[in-house]
């Protein structure tokens, strides 16, 4: 790839999150109500957004955000990583170009990524504790273009959701719609598998 600059989005991109942050939004439900919901249900909910699938499953459940959180955080507490993660992070490092992090998350991102072993290879992590508004608005990514003087024509921005995407679309740089399973018509390239930008 023609790109020096990488913007990331975390879950569901690096972190292959999803998967356990459903069983921890089922056993909060359980938990809290004797209550099943299917996995693929919750799992496509939590892609939304985690505001989202509240709404539709728990919003009538006192404490349960609180309660989820902390299910969710054992699971993370041992993040796993998509396939070719590292190498990709490390190689980009090694040509002498950048990656940076913008999350929806709190400080906690730091954690995870100190975790998965991966914090080192980021210039910078923008996270929700730094106060820019939710992506798909662009303000986030504008922070990170004026403060390291990034060339838009030469930064792209991956995620996992179309939010990710329009963030990106609106800050003028290219954009990587990563999913096994659909893919997204205002990204410049569409991914199945993270290794497919190794090639």
């Amino acid at each position: 790839m023609n790109y020096e600059n990488y913007i990331w989005d975390l879950g569901g991109t690096l972190l292959n999150n999803y998967e356990s942050s459903s069983h921890a939004f089922a056993a909060t439900l359980w938990q809290k109500e004797e209550r099943v919901v299917l996995h693929d249900e919750i799992y496509a909910a939590l892609k939304v957004s985690t505001a989202y699938a509240i709404e539709q499953y728990a919003r009538h459940i006192p404490g349960f955000l609180a309660a989820y959180r902390r299910l969710e955080a054992e699971g993370l507490a041992r993040p796993i990583l998509f396939e070719g993660a590292t190498e990709l992070l490390k190689n980009i490092v090694t040509q002498g170009y950048k990656n940076f992090m913008i999350s929806h998350r709190d400080k906690q991102v730091i954690t995870i990524l100190k975790a998965a072993h991966i914090s080192q290879y980021f210039t910078e992590i923008v996270t929700a504790d730094d106060g820019f508004p939710r992506k798909l608005a662009p303000n986030s990514v504008h922070y990170l273009l004026q403060k390291y003087n990034l060339n838009p024509k030469k930064t792209v921005m991956i995620g996992d959701r179309v939010l990710d995407i329009e963030a990106g679309h609106a800050a003028g740089v290219d954009t990587i719609f990563f999913d096994s399973h659909q893919e997204c018509s205002l990204a410049t390239k569409n991914i199945k598998k993270l290794t497919e930008l190794m090639e």
